[in-house]
């Protein structure tokens, strides 16, 4: 069939490895330091890896593909979170993000009681409010600020997130999947108009996630900003996978 289908021209490439990391599906490897599409069925032709690529590399072109097999993605998806050891049962509708788990908590984690924690425990929150599309880009506290971007579902995921995470930072939450809002325009914004020191990005490891960090790569690329910026991956059951 003829489609839209992204077109990687390896001269540009600079072997940055920012597309990979943006398409959700998979469907971009790196190979002999450069970009490369690994099926046309994996490419659903949206292009989220376009805007993140800073040599102006990858394009749309129009020419026979097999249609995206969103079965083949889905697979592909399970065999990567199967190489980090994790496991999904699938859902009907797809989406690694919604499918159902129940984590064992028993004998090997701790306890807590009134004897081996506190009974009150300080929260490392700096700010308010901490939405990202709520918050404003001049707020006084972003100036020379360490920011923390981070998927609102991986505080509840990882136990001591406050005091690991959170501490020292500036905290800025959202999620790619519910919110319309573009987060690159906003991040960018920030960026642009506050000397910001360092980003810590904590996210989960589903691939709609990868959404918020994507967010980021755009946003520092388009502020023109060239600071120490970092991703942790944290899984759905509360463990780093990725730092």
């Amino acid at each position: 069939m003829i489609r839209q289908i992204i077109k990687i021209d390896t001269e540009k490439c600079n072997g940055c490895g920012l597309c990979a990391q943006a398409c959700h599906e998979g469907a971009i490897i790196m190979e002999s330091g450069k970009a490369k599409l690994l099926r046309d069925d994996y490419c659903d032709g949206l292009g989220d890896c376009l805007p993140v690529c800073p040599a102006d590399a990858i394009s749309f072109e129009k020419r026979e593909a097999a249609a995206y097999d969103e079965a083949a993605v889905m697979e592909r998806q399970m065999e990567r979170q199967g190489a980090l050891g994790l496991t999904m049962a699938p859902m009907p509708c797809g989406c690694p993000s919604t499918n159902i788990q129940a984590f064992n908590r028993g004998a090997g984690a701790p306890a807590v009681n009134e004897i081996t924690a506190p009974k009150e425990i300080a929260s490392q929150l700096n700010q308010w409010p901490v939405q990202i599309r709520l918050v404003p880009a001049n707020a006084t506290y972003f100036k020379n600020a360490n920011l923390l971007i981070a998927a609102d579902c991986a505080a509840y995921a990882y136990g001591n997130f406050h005091a690991e995470f959170m501490r020292n930072r500036i905290t800025l939450i959202g999620c790619p999947k519910l919110d319309e809002e573009d987060y690159a325009a906003r991040l960018t914004e920030i960026l642009m108009h506050n000397d910001i020191k360092s980003v810590t990005v904590a996210r989960l490891e589903v691939p709609c996630c990868s959404g918020i960090e994507n967010a980021v790569i755009t946003a520092l690329h388009n502020a023109g900003k060239m600071i120490p910026w970092w991703v942790t991956v944290i899984s759905t059951d509360g463990k780093i996978v990725e730092m």
